[in-house]
């Protein structure tokens, strides 16, 4: 039982790994410098740059391990300060909501100076909400 398990979580990384390798291949290169920002599909509908699609690769890594533990280690609601009843996946919800206001906030306030304090800040929340609410 454990071996397929393993084989899975394996798989699924070494999957997830590859995606992100493609995402980082098809950054556009001008004049031997990668343009981080610069369009990785250029002239389609979609501005599609590597932050943005590293954002959709991290929500989308967050899902697929949050399924994988919902099949391997099945929960029980539990009720935290919000006093409702909250699962791993509504705790992800919130913590996503949550982080995208403080971004907001920081962005009205601080400016687009220095987003990683913002990060830490978000990161910081999220380990609140999951160990509290």
């Amino acid at each position: 039982m454990t071996t397929r398990w393993t084989s899975i979580y394996a798989t699924l990384a070494i999957l997830m790994a590859a995606i992100l390798a493609l995402l980082v291949w098809a950054v556009p290169v001008e004049d031997g410098v990668r343009e981080w920002t610069g369009q990785l599909i250029p002239g389609f509908w979609m501005a599609w740059t590597f932050p943005i699609a590293l954002f959709f690769w991290c929500i989308a890594s967050l899902l697929i391990i949050m399924t994988l533990l919902a099949i391997r280690y099945p929960e029980t609601p539990r009720v935290g300060v919000l006093r409702i009843e909250t699962t791993r996946g509504d705790r992800l919800f919130i913590s996503l909501l949550g982080s995208a206001f403080l971004h907001l906030g920081w962005l009205f306030f601080a400016g687009p100076d220095f987003l990683w304090g913002a990060l830490i800040l978000s990161l910081v929340y999220a380990v609140a909400v999951f160990r509290w609410v």
